[in-house]
């Protein structure tokens, strides 16, 4: 791996680090809260309520607005509905209830005012107006059936008036009803212990729950508890966190004015039906007291009012929709929590930590590795996963870190694009400035992704140089006119650099009507001579399709002729300080030259060194023409003409291949007549073969001398 590629890794790994550290931090709590309602709202709207309303354990009798709308408790103030509340509990408890909780708390009575009434204080004439409540209390509480609730309160307690507590027993059956908020004022949480006059004592929740179980809490040495070998997960210490369904009636809710005309109505069987086995609790349930906000509040909906009524017809009133719920749902909420042991269970500062780290580590290397809109989408592809499965395994009552995975490897995303913009981009935008106007796209991107630049200012490097030129192109620029012949010209350059570019080289420059291309760089490829071969039988093959239509609308017919050849060059930026440009230099690209320029001699198109041959191995089918020494080089060189792919060769190409190989080698024999012989079979339908007939009768008629090599010397290009 290299530097580059190293220090950009160490970059990244930093930012993910640091994003997730940022997000996972107590500082952004908050997020930890969002991802409980926002899992609580999703699986609500993916599977709807997990249980079916009518099983909840904890069902709640309601002070609502049709209660007080109801006779006899329409117009009458709430400390004097204690007769009839009294009358609903007994109801309630004969029915087989497990047991009666109040979230809603009487301070006072009656039987205390001391307003005067008549010369006496109304309390002195309203004495035993609460008998029926109080005896209610009483029995339901010796039997561990009635809980009362009080607040917390500044060191001054709400508690229930002195006649209740008397008739409960003291603190024996009044729990404590706080609950405990998040810093953003959201419920998520429940305690699960108070103290009390300095003993521990259990939340009414808790309470309730542990009577309707018949089992005693157990304190844990972590501050949690167990509730009938049910260890009850506590993220925040002495606390439990609440997993609320979601809608409107997941928790039964009877009307309190409905339960009155229920029993002056003497319908057992309807208190029987709805709260035998049940833990039932009292509260307030109006639009405007004891409100909450909860991890509920984004998994709300309309609904129809409270469950079915006794005696009373149906609100015909739909509730609105609120993002509070009443407190009393909380205590349901928690009794059924512990009922089901489905309490949430929730990650710790390490696992979360670790789980944004990943997230992190996501965003960061899609941001290295795709362009931003591409690392954009797929982090978003990753985030809607994360989600879903965060969705579903909160349906398991666990809730995984949502948000700050997410937000950890946005962040990091964010970053890291801005770090390879400033930095690691750097590099390949000036490799595509440096580039753009002598490479092809293609080539510039191949470059990019390697992550490889080529070494500015020169390297050695094994590469395939090809040259073309046009034949009799001065001729033809004569006769001309200069509009006509760079029309030509741009349309024959166009289409043979769109073939060579393809191929994988980059064209070195043009000089008039030739063309000088390198395969093998700036990238290393090592089919190189492979792709300049390919390319060059393409070239010809194009050409024959521009002289057809050439023919068509009366342009000159061109022909041109391609030189290849393979070897050790030097290349690199290259020329003065103010002007450079990307090229070859070396005996390499001097003998490609010469060799395109033998192709006159032989009256081939196409001819390469063996040097390029033998990288091609068994790529295509050859000939060789001839062993030529060029000027300005002593050793000579065999150059071969390539006829096809291998195993595609016609069967006219294979017997000119045949007769001109056996000729070849008679020629280099002084068999000089078996030469003309064996080339004339072929001549009429091959060139070289024919201009190699001719020059051996002619060495048949004038034998050299005994020191003749069998070598053809160019002594022009």
């Amino acid at each position: 791996m290299n530097a580059i590629r190293r220090r950009d890794l160490i970059a990244v790994a930093a930012i993910a680090f640091l994003s997730a550290i940022i997000c996972a931090s107590p500082a952004l709590d908050l997020l930890h809260g969002l991802s409980l309602d926002a899992l609580t709202a999703l699986r609500w709207q993916a599977i709807g309520n997990k249980h079916d309303p009518a099983a909840s354990p904890a069902v709640v009798v309601a002070f609502d607005e049709d209660s007080y709308r109801t006779p006899p408790f329409k117009g009458t103030p709430t400390i004097t509905w204690t007769r009839e509340i009294g009358r609903i509990v007994t109801a309630v408890l004969d029915s087989g209830a497990q047991v009666v909780g109040f979230d809603v708390v009487f301070p006072t009575s009656i039987e205390q005012s001391e307003i005067l009434f008549d010369k006496e204080t109304l309390g002195s004439r309203m004495r035993g107006f609460d008998r029926d409540f109080l005896r209610a209390l009483a029995l339901g509480s010796r039997a561990g059936k009635v809980v009362l609730g009080e607040i917390q309160h500044d060191g001054d307690p709400i508690t229930p008036a002195p006649g209740q507590r008397i008739a409960v027993g003291q603190q024996t059956n009044i729990r404590s009803l706080n609950v405990f908020s998040d810093s953003d004022g959201v419920v998520r949480r429940v305690p699960l212990m108070f103290m009390d006059n300095g003993k521990p004592a259990t939340f009414l929740a808790a309470e309730l729950a542990s009577r309707a179980l018949g089992n005693e809490p157990l304190l844990n040495t972590d501050r949690g508890m167990t509730l009938a070998g049910y260890r009850i997960p506590s993220h925040v210490p002495n606390t439990m966190t609440l997993n609320f369904d979601g809608g409107w009636n997941d928790i039964p809710t009877y009307s309190l004015g409905d339960l009155r005309a229920c029993v002056e109505k003497g319908d057992t069987e309807f208190f029987r039906r709805h709260f035998q086995g049940k833990v039932v609790i009292l509260g307030t349930v109006l639009d405007f007291e004891d409100r909450k906000t909860t991890s509920k509040r984004f998994a709300t909906a309309p609904g129809s009012g409270p469950a079915e009524r006794c005696a009373l017809p149906s609100a015909t009133i739909a509730p609105p929709v609120l993002d509070t719920i009443s407190g009393v749902y909380i205590h349901a909420t928690a009794v059924n929590n512990l009922l089901r042991r489905e309490a949430v269970t929730e990650f710790t500062r390490l696992p979360t930590v670790f789980v944004a780290m990943a997230g992190a580590v996501l965003g960061a290397f899609a941001a290295l590795m795709l362009a931003p809109v591409g690392a954009a989408l797929s982090f978003f592809v990753l985030a809607l996963l994360w989600t879903a499965g965060a969705t579903a395994v909160f349906g398991q009552n666990l809730a995984l870190p949502l948000f700050e995975p997410l937000l950890a490897g946005l962040v990091a995303l964010v970053v890291t694009i801005g770090f390879r913009l400033i930095v690691t981009d750097k590099d390949k935008r000036f490799l595509r400035r440096s580039f753009a106007l002598y490479l092809a796209p293609k080539i510039i991107d191949r470059m990019v992704a390697s992550n490889k630049l080529p070494v500015l200012g020169g390297e050695t490097r094994n590469v395939t140089v090809f040259f073309s030129d046009i034949a009799g192109f001065s001729t033809l620029s004569e006769t001309m006119a200069p509009t006509e012949l760079v029309a030509l010209m741009n349309d024959y350059l166009s289409a043979m650099t769109d073939i060579i570019e393809d191929h994988g080289a980059f064209v070195d420059k043009y000089i008039g009507d030739a063309i000088v291309a390198v395969f093998g760089a700036p990238l290393e490829g090592a089919s190189h001579a492979v792709d300049a071969v390919r390319a060059a039988m393409r070239c010809c093959a194009r050409l024959e399709e521009l002289n057809r239509h050439a023919a068509a609308s009366a342009r000159p017919i061109l022909a041109h002729r391609i030189g290849l050849n393979s070897g050790h060059v030097l290349v690199g930026n290259i020329g003065s300080r103010r002007r450079f440009n990307y090229t070859v230099m070396g005996d390499v690209v001097n003998l490609a030259s010469r060799i395109e320029g033998a192709n006159k001699y032989f009256s081939t198109s196409i001819l390469a060194s063996e040097f390029t041959m033998a990288l091609t191995d068994a790529t295509f089918k050859w000939r060789e023409i001839d062993a030529i020494r060029v000027k300005g080089r002593i050793q000579p060189v065999s150059i071969l003409e390539p006829l096809a792919e291998a195993a595609k060769e016609t069967s006219e190409q294979s017997a000119h291949a045949e007769a001109y190989s056996r000729g070849l080698a008679q020629w280099r024999a002084r068999d000089f007549d078996g030469a003309a012989q064996s080339f004339a079979s072929v001549a009429d339908a091959d060139l070289p073969s024919a201009l190699f007939m001719e020059r051996a009768k002619e060495m048949s008629l004038n034998p050299p001398g005994e020191d003749w090599e069998p070598i053809n010397i160019l002594e022009g290009k």
